[in-house]
């Protein structure tokens, strides 16, 4: 579904992404892990086109997308829920997802999916709610049905978890867990919670400095050598 290789990135002088390569199959999760500031976000951004690639190549289902716009990747089935959710605050939930459509035109507010009322239940209770008025974590759960409405192949989640209460970490571990289990989507998580990664991740990367220091399978996950490249 997803192979990256060699892909380098720089801010400015600084070289922030050191000849990157990765792949993700449908059906897998992929744990991206890494302290702050080795390149994690900015690999996502990379991959979502936000930012321009260096070198190197991204493709999608065998395209190569690399040269592609952002609209134009997620027009060809790539979701992205950012670090910080970016939800619109000044809209209803319901236009929030309205707004995970865009890429199909001619949906309206009555196709929303059940399916995502089933995964978020707390949404269909607070559509008319502005997006700003809700929780953290019920905006993250926002986000995140946002862009499962736009039929993904593959959905990039950037800290899920981040400052998020315990009780909405476990839902959205639970949702992540039925779409892998589901096996039509590809799901890239980028995570510093260890455990919640761990528990979920079918393979994994970690970042550090810019370049893949650790891969392996998940049960290779709990090797001193990944823990010691996560360590603060």
């Amino acid at each position: 579904m997803l192979q990256v290789s060699q892909l380098n990135q720089y801010y400015g002088s600084s070289h922030t992404l050191r000849g990157v390569s990765l792949s993700l199959e449908k059906g897998q999760c992929l744990a991206l892990l890494g302290r702050n500031g080795v390149g994690k976000t900015t690999l996502l951004k990379c991959l979502m086109g936000v930012l321009p690639a260096a070198s190197g190549q991204v493709r999608l289902g065998g395209r190569d997308i690399t040269k592609l716009r952002p609209h134009e990747r997620a027009a060809l089935g790539i979701a992205y829920v950012p670090q910080g959710r970016e939800i619109f605050a000044r809209l209803s939930v319901e236009e929030n997802l309205m707004m995970g459509m865009a890429t199909k035109p001619g949906r309206k507010a009555s196709t929303i999916r059940g399916e995502v009322y089933e995964l978020f239940p707390v949404l269909k209770d607070m559509l008319q709610r502005r997006g700003g008025d809700l929780s953290g974590g019920q905006q993250q759960q926002l986000a995140i049905a946002r862009a499962l409405l736009a039929d993904p192949q593959l959905i990039i989640l950037d800290e899920p978890t981040e400052g998020i209460q315990p009780s909405i970490i476990k839902d959205i571990g639970r949702v992540i867990r039925l779409l892998r289990e589901r096996g039509d989507i590809a799901i890239l998580l980028c995570e510093q919670y260890f455990d919640f990664a761990h528990e979920l991740a079918d393979e994994f990367i970690v970042l550090s400095r810019g370049e893949v220091v650790a891969s392996g399978s998940q049960k290779d996950m709990a090797h001193e050598n990944v823990k010691r490249h996560l360590a603060v």
